[in-house]
């Protein structure tokens, strides 16, 4: 017996390690308690919210990978209830990427014509689940042509664009309030001097706007739904940037978020840097390679 019971707590870690091959590759932590955290304890806590963003590194392949087993237990949990939102397509593409789902064209078309990151495989896990249980996924970016736009010539430049082509972006003028955001773009672009005006900052809240409006009116359309927003990291740390937006448009929504990082602190997170970030955080192990 005492054989048996020595040998079942030996097979234990292999027990866990094969439930998830990546468990070794991350950490999550609970940001409010500083403590390790599960996958398990975020899906239960939406209980309280109506949009979980994850915040990606977008060439971190455990990421990608923790995207696909959250939404998947999404999926389960609120079936009939649950939605995919995500950076990666943009609002004149929504149209491809229902004909997709609804299993009318070919994937090859949805990647064309969609225009499809070219990291698609680490996203196409979420794009399958959802259209094997028949979930709506929002094209929620700003077409990439407006946002360069607006780099190039500013904020005002939009106003020349056509009904139609204003449909693809959230209403104008879009607030470009600066404050907290604000000082932390010009900190990453390198400073006042480096990023040279307020176009660059301007283009920004073009994305932003636009991501927060399309989750806004989906769920003005689907009350009581679970949105999974998938998004680059700074667009909804300290629930800034696309989340302040969002709650702009529906001022009463429950907002949960997750950052996402390769960090050197993977065992011991310095909370530093990581307490206001997200209601959750997921270090990964920085020595992985890459993908992109």
């Amino acid at each position: 017996m005492k054989f048996l019971t020595s040998f079942l707590l030996l097979l234990l870690p292999a027990i866990a390690f094969c439930q998830d091959p990546m468990a070794q590759n991350y950490k999550i932590y609970n940001t409010a308690k500083q403590r390790p955290a599960t996958i398990d304890e975020i899906i239960n806590d939406l209980d309280k919210a109506d949009v979980l963003f994850f915040g990606e590194e977008h060439n971190d392949s455990t990421g990608h990978y923790l995207e696909s087993l959250l939404f998947k237990k999404i999926a389960d949990k609120y079936a009939g209830k649950a939605a995919l939102s995500m950076e990666m397509f943009q609002t004149d593409c929504q149209t491809v990427l229902n004909e997709y789902l609804a299993d009318m064209i070919r994937e090859k078309n949805l990647i064309t014509e969609g225009r499809a990151w070219k990291n698609y495989k680490d996203y196409r896990p979420m794009i399958e689940t959802a259209k094997a249980a028949h979930i709506p996924v929002v094209a929620a970016n700003a077409p990439t042509r407006y946002t360069n736009m607006v780099t190039r010539n500013g904020l005002n430049s939009l106003d020349q664009l056509s009904p139609a082509a204003k449909a693809w972006l959230a209403p104008l003028p879009i607030d470009t309030a600066t404050g907290p955001y604000y000082e932390k773009f010009v900190a990453i672009m390198g400073g006042h001097s480096a990023m040279g005006n307020l176009k660059i900052y301007q283009s920004q809240n073009v994305w932003d706007a636009t991501m927060g409006w399309n989750i806004a009116q989906f769920l003005k359309a689907h009350k009581g739904y679970k949105v999974f927003q998938v998004n680059g990291g700074f667009h909804s740390e300290e629930k800034m940037g696309t989340a302040a937006q969002l709650k702009k448009y529906l001022p009463k929504v429950r907002i949960m978020n997750i950052a996402a990082y390769a960090d050197d602190s993977f065992d011991n997170p310095d909370w530093t840097k990581f307490a206001k970030m997200g209601d959750y955080i997921i270090l990964t192990n920085p020595k992985l390679p890459k993908t992109f």
